[in-house]
């Protein structure tokens, strides 16, 4: 079963999202929180497995809790759910440690995946938002790169598949532009993390540019 906890300061939609939720036998609701606080709180005590977390709530933002769960309570994966498409929400929520960042208009099935996917270890976006963090990212000014230690860890074949994670290709995509089994790159993106230390691919992409493994776009 996958724990989780609705973080929400909206009644209804905290209904809706459970009762949502409750259409897949594998997932569990642990709770329901009504403000940033409540959520970082009801966590700590639950230790669900995926948090979902909105942003703009009483108390406490959704991004404050979220830096806080992460650090309090790092099993637990957090999925923040929101009306809103702003970059500094998305970003805000990302550097506190969120693994993934959907909009409330996402479709009830890719939901359900999500919090499955995100319980799992592995960071999602809404595609709307995936495009927005590569543009941003890739017009940032560049770092130089110096071959900082981390980064020294990685084989030449790890160091291309994270190129391509920071291009925002899947799996399958990377896959099939090597030329190697899925279940490979798989293999490689877990070393990628580990060597790294980060969460999960999401922060791999950050974590690429900011680093500059990547040049940014020339326009």
């Amino acid at each position: 079963m996958t724990r989780v906890l609705i973080a929400d300061d909206d009644h209804l939609m905290r209904a809706g999202l459970a009762e949502l939720l409750s259409y897949d036998d594998t997932i569990e609701i642990a709770g329901h929180a009504g403000t940033g606080r409540e959520a970082v709180d009801l966590a700590r005590r639950l230790r669900p497995d995926v948090v979902l977390m909105d942003i703009r709530m009483p108390d406490m933002d959704g991004i404050t809790a979220t830096g806080e769960l992460t650090r309090l309570v790092p099993a637990t994966k957090v999925l923040v759910l929101t009306t809103f498409e702003q970059d500094g929400y998305i970003f805000g929520a990302l550097r506190a440690g969120a693994s993934g960042f959907l909009l409330k208009r996402t479709r009830p099935e890719d939901l359900i995946m999500a919090v499955h996917t995100v319980a799992t270890g592995d960071g999602l976006l809404s595609p709307s938002v995936t495009r927005r963090v590569i543009t941003r990212l890739a017009q940032q000014p560049n770092p130089q790169y110096s071959g900082g230690p981390k980064l020294d860890q990685l084989t030449a074949r790890e160091r291309e598949v994270l190129q391509f994670i920071a291009r925002g290709l899947s799996n399958r995509e990377i896959a099939a532009a090597l030329t190697v089994e899925e279940t490979t790159i798989r293999t490689h993106v877990k070393r990628i993390l580990m060597k790294l230390e980060l969460r999960d691919r999401i922060q791999a992409v950050i974590y690429a540019y900011e680093n500059g493994l990547i040049q940014p776009a020339v326009h």
